[in-house]
C-alpha cells in the first residue's frame, strides 16, 4: 500500500483541497490503514510538485477533522479516521436539528434542508 495522490492543475479545486480529498478518501476506503505513515510536508510537496506550505494546509485540515494526527518528531499517521469522522459528523447534526427545533421547523422541513444541502455538495437527484 502507497498514498497515491494526483493533482489536476484544471480541476476546479485548489491543490490543498486535492491533497486533503485524496487522502481523506483513501483513509476512509482502508487503502491507508490506520497507523499508516504519510510523508513529511516537504516531502510530499517535492514528490507532487507543490509548495510546502499546500501541503501543510492540507494536513491541517486532515488533522483537523481527525484523519490524521502528527506524533511530533515521529511524523503523521492516518489515525482511526472512520470512528472521529463519524463522531463529528454525528455532533454537527444534532447541532442543526436542535437549531432546527429551535427555529421552529418541523422535522420534515428539516430533514427537506438537510437533503437539499447534500444535494448541493454531493451532487445527484437523492
Amino acid at each position: 500500500m502507497t498514498l497515491k495522490i494526483d493533482i489536476d492543475g484544471g480541476a476546479g479545486d485548489a491543490p490543498y483541497e486535492q491533497v486533503r480529498a485524496q487522502i481523506a478518501e483513501q483513509a476512509r476506503s482502508g487503502a491507508l490503514p490506520a497507523g499508516y505513515k504519510l510523508p513529511t510536508v516537504r516531502g510530499l510537496a517535492e514528490s507532487l510538485g507543490l509548495a510546502a506550505n499546500t501541503v501543510a494546509k492540507a494536513y491541517r485540515a486532515l488533522e483537523g477533522d481527525g484523519v490524521i494526527e502528527t506524533r511530533g518528531r515521529n511524523g503523521t499517521f492516518v489515525a482511526a479516521a472512520g470512528d472521529a469522522a463519524a463522531r463529528a459528523v454525528s455532533a454537527e447534526a444534532r447541532g442543526f436539528a436542535e437549531r432546527a427545533r429551535r427555529l421552529g421547523l418541523s422535522q420534515e422541513e428539516a430533514l427537506a434542508a438537510a437533503r437539499d444541502a447534500l444535494r448541493a455538495v454531493y451532487g445527484g437527484s437523492r
